[in-house]
């Protein structure tokens, strides 16, 4: 489908359903439908399902816009709510892609009960509002028809319950399994995992080896021959709601707490003193209450602490920690609090996630996603630059390239003194760092900006700095 309108930017992840397309104008987030999901977007609408999930923020937002603009070539054009920070799964913790699950499969069992269902069953389904999540992708409604199984089963396994049932059975984080595939994990990958006394674990027979099985035996019928099947077989609506229930049981039981890591207790180990973590508090309060911003970027966000200091001047905050498990604890947190403005994700800031999927752009790259009004960098310099062997000049390039232009840096320097930098350089050989010096960092920090404000902590061994990116 072409677009004529040259304002109008295709999303690029959205091609795989002929019958919808996602672009943007302006900062509008629109969705294109032909003449068949036009019909079913029709009929969802009117449901009271639909109108409740809606209203209970379960499902975007979403209305018509009539007329459907004469340039259009489609049938009806909607309009979302936009989502304030687009994420990938890989990038959430445990809890949260359990509780993205846990919504997927409680709207598909309202839809199933509405006489409708879900064409896929994608992780990438679900964005989230701070730590609550929401489902999104309105073009995966359709009518239900009799004799029709799930057809969004097998992603569901592949992007949701393979992932969770890896890291609640073998202990290992699933994050590096999902950002390795866009397309999830792979069932014969499970079975090699989950071999021999394994495969008895809970989930795994019905879920891993039945459905594999299934999938071989029936690997040379086609959709409508094992659609004929199974309405001879009897499958209807309410075997459809069993098993969903049954999946919804499943996820529910598969909860893993994460545990103790180097990170996760840092903010009572690290060494700050009392009066340099209050002068911070009061320096970053300062700086974001000043920016008059929207969108703050806390890297290295730990607890939380300095985000939730953002939030109370900013309309939203990601808050990214390379631990999984210690932003699995943030968001459990910030769940239990209703929090909506605060997303937690994972993300080594020296790996950040690339673009992936068709052509690399599928699914955008995080420094395609994240130009942020205030970029929070305290407590992170010195481990990329001492920690990583990242060249001084390149963490800041990258800092400020995730800062809007006229946005403003909220950066720390540790001096190479300091406790910490000094523990870090003990690990490296002699004279490796020779420009990590405040000065050559003050250099540097003049050539992307405009200095704006600076303050050394009590203990004089950490300088904090608030640069307008660009001024």
């Amino acid at each position: 489908m072409t677009v004529p309108d040259t304002d109008v930017r295709v999303e690029p992840g959205s091609f795989r359903d002929p019958g919808n397309r996602v672009f943007h104008r302006g900062d509008e987030v629109l969705r294109g439908l032909d003449e068949r999901c036009a019909r079913d977007w029709r009929a969802l609408s009117v449901t009271d399902f639909f109108r409740a999930q809606t209203a209970a923020g379960r499902i975007v937002g979403t209305e018509e816009l009539t007329p459907t603009p004469v340039d259009a070539p489609w049938a009806a054009v909607l309009r979302h709510e936009r989502i304030p920070f687009v994420s990938h799964p890989y990038e959430w913790s445990y809890g949260m892609l359990r509780d993205a699950a846990l919504l997927h499969l409680d709207v598909l069992a309202a839809a199933l009960e509405a006489g409708f269902t879900t064409k896929d069953g994608s992780a990438y389904n679900l964005q989230w509002h701070g730590a609550r999540p929401v489902f999104i992708d309105i073009g995966s409604f359709e009518a239900l028809r009799d004799g029709e199984p799930w057809a969004g089963y097998r992603q569901f396994c592949q992007t949701l319950l393979y992932p969770l049932l890896i890291q609640a059975h073998l202990g290992l984080d699933f994050q590096p399994f999902l950002r390795a595939r866009v397309d999830g994990v792979e069932p014969e990958q499970m079975r090699r995992l989950f071999a021999g006394l394994r495969r008895w674990r809970a989930g795994v027979p019905t879920h891993v080896h039945l459905h594999g099985a299934i999938q071989s035996r029936n690997s040379a019928a086609s959709t409508r021959d094992v659609r004929d099947q199974l309405r001879a077989a009897g499958f209807s609506r309410e075997l459809a709601l069993a098993t969903v229930r049954g999946l919804t049981r499943l996820v529910g039981r598969l909860d893993h707490r994460p545990g103790d890591s180097h990170w996760s207790d840092y903010q009572r180990t690290c060494a700050y003193s009392v009066p340099d973590r209050q002068a911070k508090e009061a320096f970053v309060d300062r700086a974001v209450a000043g920016a008059g911003a929207y969108s703050v970027l806390d890297l290295g966000a730990n607890d939380g602490r300095y985000a939730r200091i953002a939030a109370r001047h900013a309309g939203h905050v990601v808050a990214v920690e390379q631990d999984p498990a210690v932003v699995d604890t943030l968001y459990r947190t910030l769940r239990e609090e209703g929090e909506q403005r605060i997303l937690p994700l994972v993300m080594d800031l020296a790996d950040p996630s690339p673009g992936g999927g068709w052509r690399g752009v599928e699914r955008a790259a995080f420094v395609d996603r994240a130009r942020a009004d205030v970029v929070l960098a305290l407590a992170v310099v010195h481990h990329l630059a001492i920690g990583r062997n990242v060249p001084l000049p390149d963490v800041l390039d990258q800092l400020t390239a995730l800062t809007a232009t006229g946005g403003n840096l909220v950066v720390e320097f540790v001096h190479p003194d300091d406790p910490m930098a000094r523990r870090l350089l003990a690990n490296k050989p002699d004279g490796l760092f020779p420009d990590y010096r405040r000065d050559a960092f003050e250099a540097l920090l003049a050539r992307r900006g405009r200095i704006v404000s600076r303050t050394v902590l009590p203990s004089g061994t950490r300088t904090l700095y608030q640069v307008v990116v660009g001024g």
